[in-house]
């Protein structure tokens, strides 16, 4: 990626453009006409290439590179997805908040499409125009339904381009607009009676849409809708070694993004994700039992709170950080609007914190900073 590029959130195709383009150059693996490249490829995108160094050109100039992994969690999710997209089904990808569902639908429709950008933000105050089209009122009053006129949504770049739509959030969506998408996604077509046409979608088009579990009765999808899709469980990770190399591989990239080269204690990245397990889970480490958080505790959640302990660390401290600035920024991320949970890691700290405190000095240093956390 480009130095001077100062977009705050690039999208995944800008991001791993070198890695898409070693890929490209190495697939020769059976593919749709419609995936830029071979289900194998995509897979080995969002999986990893497991160390192998993959050869590519760039201006008749010979350069290696490693595929990252990039998710992290059931790779036979990631396979029946990838097949799921070959086919005429959408992709419904659920669960809670901070699973990494809509990354997981960025690297999919970077890989498959070469776009992540075409997108539907689901809110309450979508319109069914939001989903098929709108007009640009001045050129519809003076000079009627041209085509030069009608607004495009994202669906309906989708069926002309060929490529996937992201719906993110769907069941923040009204029932009666969500079900907007049942002929479009049984038939293929979009009619346009204003203009006496018909969108017909070219090869590729598909939808992938996210949805978070804990809003499933937000604004349930019909039965019609569902059977469009085929549903995946994106799940929490669960593995305390994995998720402390994910925060400390997270932070270290958005660190590296914002040019800021902090070492990184990786006891204190530990100490975190034991935090956020326990937490989560309502399980000691040794088994003691504890009270859940009402919130969600996510791994994002946690390499949010990891990041900004560095920034913290950075901008007042020289760059040391310390269970201070972990326990600083612990209670924006944890507690929500959820006044229980205060009361929750009042006692996780008094409990567990100031127990290990007594045998492990990060852990007595992280309950002194309980008075910046309350």
């Amino acid at each position: 990626m480009e130095k001077d590029l100062h977009i705050i959130k690039p999208p995944m195709e800008l991001i791993y453009k070198d890695e898409l383009e070693a890929l490209a150059q190495n697939d020769n693996y059976p593919k749709p006409s419609f995936f830029k490249l071979s289900p194998k490829m995509v897979r080995t995108f969002i999986l990893g290439s497991n160390g192998k160094k993959l050869k590519y050109k760039v201006d008749k100039k010979e350069k290696e590179i490693i595929i990252e992994q990039k998710y992290f969690g059931n790779d036979s999710l990631i396979e029946r997805a990838i097949i799921t997209l070959t086919g005429n089904r959408g992709l419904m990808l659920i669960g809670e908040p901070g699973t990494a569902k809509t990354m997981l639908s960025e690297l999919l429709t970077a890989a498959i499409s070469g776009n992540s950008k075409n997108t539907i933000q689901g809110t309450a105050g979508i319109t069914e125009n939001s989903i098929k089209y709108s007009w640009n009122y001045s050129l519809l009053l003076s000079k009627g339904p041209i085509p030069e006129a009608l607004i495009p949504s994202p669906i309906y770049v989708g069926m002309e381009k060929g490529v996937i739509t992201r719906f993110e959030e769907i069941t923040r969506v009204p029932s009666e607009i969500q079900d907007t998408l049942i002929s479009i996604m049984s038939d293929k077509v979009l009619n346009i009676p204003e203009t006496d046409s018909t969108l017909f979608a070219q090869k590729g088009f598909n939808i992938i849409a996210t949805a978070n579990s804990r809003d499933r009765g937000v604004n349930e999808m019909s039965s019609a809708l569902k059977r469009r899709f085929n549903f995946e469980t994106v799940k929490p990770i669960d593995n305390l070694k994995l998720e402390t190399e994910i925060i400390k591989k997270e932070s270290k990239k958005l660190l590296s993004y914002n040019d800021i080269n902090i070492e990184i204690n990786n006891n204190l990245v530990e100490m975190l994700a034991i935090t956020f397990s326990e937490l989560r889970n309502g399980v000691g480490k040794n088994g003691e039992k504890l009270e859940k958080m009402n919130s969600t505790i996510s791994t994002a959640e946690a390499v949010s709170v990891f990041y900004l302990a560095a920034l913290d660390a950075h901008y007042y401290d020289k760059g040391n950080i310390s269970p201070l600035h972990i326990a600083r920024n612990i209670s924006g991320s944890l507690i929500k609007d959820n006044y229980d949970d205060i009361s929750v890691l009042k006692n996780y700290f008094n409990a567990i914190v100031k127990k290990r405190g007594k045998k492990e000095k990060l852990w007595q240093d992280f309950y002194d900073s309980k008075k910046f956390v309350f």
